[in-house]
């Protein structure tokens, strides 16, 4: 929401009010003098009209979990442990998931109460890349390479998936990389291979790894760092 918008909605203020308090220089943003009534305002902001608190600001949150196998990537589940239940917080159903895990996926999932930046985070712009280490039932077929890297067409959606980065570690063992998260995608990218994923694991988003002291089922706060990296 604009600043301005925020203080016309406040008892007996209109927006010629509102651009009047904000040309006084009365008004604070996070302790910050803000005269722009463009500004964009959250419920994570701290707003003050002199001394006066108009909203205490809400605590931002924001965590990695260590997904294990069949736990749901939901906030409820009528059969299956839901990854909220993986957590010990307070007010824990205000989160929500900026991406998703499959039930027998496992590996990096990011929790917020942050909508501007789970959109962030899951914005379909190729440039986040999604790093995810696969184990197939057969043996790889080094074609994948240059097929991956080319893109592959998807009848369903009528489109062409963006390049990949594969890389072969061993016989029936990959790393592959994505700048988009399609429906089951990597199990469809190796199924135009008659190869079935057998193992996925996500091992980072972005900048952020999955820190490797988690085990399944463990999580942490991401640090400063890696909130400003999206």
């Amino acid at each position: 929401m604009r600043l301005d918008r925020f203080l016309s909605n406040l008892p007996h203020c209109n927006r010629q009010a509102a651009r009047q308090l904000l040309a006084s220089g009365r008004v604070r943003v996070d302790g910050l003098i803000q005269c722009d009534g463009r500004s964009e305002v959250s419920q994570f902001s701290r707003i003050q009209l002199e001394d006066e608190l108009l909203q205490a600001g809400k605590a931002a949150r924001y965590f990695m979990l260590h997904k294990p196998i069949g736990v749901v990537s939901a906030t409820e589940h009528p059969e299956h442990r839901t990854v909220l239940d993986l957590l010990a917080e307070p007010d824990k159903q205000e989160l929500h998931l900026a991406g998703r895990l499959d039930l027998n996926t496992s590996g990096l999932l990011l929790l917020t109460n942050d909508g501007q930046w789970s959109r962030r985070a899951t914005a379909p712009t190729g440039q986040q890349p999604k790093v995810y280490r696969v184990e197939t039932q057969d043996q790889i077929d080094p074609a994948c390479i240059e097929v991956f890297a080319r893109g592959l067409y998807f009848r369903y959606e009528d489109l062409t998936t963006r390049p990949a980065i594969l890389e072969i570690l061993a016989p029936r063992q990959a790393r592959l990389t994505l700048f988009e998260g399609r429906y089951h995608q990597v199990k469809r990218m190796f199924g135009h291979f008659h190869n079935q994923v057998i193992g996925l694991h996500r091992v980072s988003m972005g900048a952020i790894q999955l820190d490797k002291r988690l085990c399944p089922g463990q999580y942490r706060a991401l640090t400063d760092a890696e909130i400003a990296s999206f």
